[in-house]
């Protein structure tokens, strides 16, 4: 980490956050339980729901701070000691770059930018700016990955030989995200390998502590296509004849079910119902999976080997109820099974097991802590009490190094 000062900040560190959706609002939370460490001096976002959101929750931003352009905010220079960059994907890497001239330091959402060249240049200009750039990896702050990387590389199950790792999209997620929602083009939000799954390789990277030597993948947009449209599809749920037996109904998934609602935007004097049913009549969450613009995978598998010799095999999986990762590793005195809600510890010999229950962990806010401590982290680092786990940028770039290589895999396969 780099930081232009090496002595201990003592005054709340101030803070701009830019982008005010889902995780933004994640990590507002810790800025508001934690006043003697870290203020909020400042919100940008076009959409004016969401900065009335953040207004409301923070009373004492005035007027001037509450932007809806970025470049009002960056005209004005360095106003604040950090932003944290929560905008759209393929905005990561011109509003860090841009950050970085003002000499900001900058907590980034995942993932870094759209390409390996885009993080190398965040990562070269944060080195010649003397600022930290941290990137959100929260597994690393999260208390079951934390604990299963320690078992892992604590020696007493020798030396880690395989990994096999599923990371679970879900149906109902995948359908919300990744085709009807705004992660569903290359073009804006990059593979959706790395938008759902660099977690999961800055994860594995971490936890074997090895660089890659080999990697291949497979895995194209298999099934949310016009040509698989069931008969009677119309463009939209509300008014298709297959609905009613329609896995993937958006009528189903918000109307009945109301699951993955929470983050719509509610106008005032409309309640959620109403916005609801605006978005299935005329918005894009109403549109049918078969006719969207998507153009993603949905469904894809890695292979790599690292230096050390270790095989990792990864299977992004979209068409499951599942939602949390599942984990084996070999070594050579064992083997460790996870799946968030504990791990199992064998031993050859004696062949013995032990569990660790991470039950209450399981759902817990805010990635049971992790989001919050993400955000702790950072303004360590930029108090210059910086931590040997924090996800600075050089660490991260070999990170968006990896899924970029997983995807040229993918396409030459």
């Amino acid at each position: 980490m780099n930081s232009t000062d090496n002595t201990v900040k003592r005054e709340p560190v101030s803070v701009v956050m830019i982008g005010a959706g889902n995780r933004a609002r994640k990590y507002l939370e810790y800025i508001l339980s934690t006043p003697e460490r870290v203020r909020l001096a400042g919100v940008v976002d076009s959409n004016p729901l969401r900065r009335e959101s953040i207004a409301s929750r923070c009373p004492s931003l005035s007027e001037e701070n509450i932007y809806s352009n970025v470049d009002d905010f960056f005209a004005r220079g360095r106003i604040a000691d950090a932003v944290i960059i929560a905008t759209p994907d393929d905005c990561h890497y011109a509003h860090t770059m841009q950050a970085i001239r003002l000499g900001y330091h900058v907590l980034l959402e995942k993932p870094i930018a759209q390409t390996e060249a885009e993080a190398e240049d965040i990562a070269r200009a944060s080195r010649d700016a003397g600022v930290v750039v941290n990137v959100c990896y929260v597994l690393h702050f999260h208390p079951y990955f934390r604990t299963l990387r320690e078992l892992a590389r604590s020696g007493e199950l020798g030396e880690i030989v395989a990994i096999n790792h599923c990371s679970p999209v879900g149906i109902d997620r995948a359908t919300h995200v990744y085709v009807r929602g705004g992660w569903g083009q290359k073009s804006t939000s990059g593979p959706l390998f790395t938008s759902k799954c660099c977690h999961d390789i800055d994860f594995l990277l971490w936890l074997t502590g090895s660089p890659c030597k080999r990697i291949s993948s497979q895995g194209s947009l298999r099934w949310f296509t016009p040509d698989n449209a069931p008969i009677g599809a119309s463009q939209r749920c509300v008014d298709c004849l297959a609905e009613a037996e329609c896995p993937f109904s958006a009528v189903d998934l918000y109307r009945r079910r109301r699951e993955w609602v929470k983050n719509f935007d509610v106008p005032a004097g409309h309640t959620l119902d109403d916005t609801i049913e605006t978005e299935l009549t005329g918005g894009r969450y109403g549109r049918c999976v078969y006719h969207c613009d998507n153009d993603v995978v949905d469904r894809q598998t890695v292979a790599i080997e690292t230096d050390s010799g270790v095989l990792i095999n990864i299977s992004m999986d979209v068409f499951t109820t599942e939602s949390h990762r599942k984990t084996h590793i070999s070594l050579t005195k064992g083997e460790i099974r996870g799946d968030e809600h504990g791990i199992t510890v064998t031993t050859f010999r004696p062949r013995e097991n032990r569990y660790i229950d991470f039950s209450h962990t399981v759902g817990a806010p805010f990635h049971a802590g992790a989001d919050l401590a993400t955000v702790a982290n950072f303004i360590d680092a930029v108090r210059g009490m910086a931590d040997e786990s924090a996800t600075d940028i050089e660490a991260a770039v070999y990170s968006q190094h990896v899924c970029d290589a997983i995807e040229e895999a993918r396409q030459k396969s």
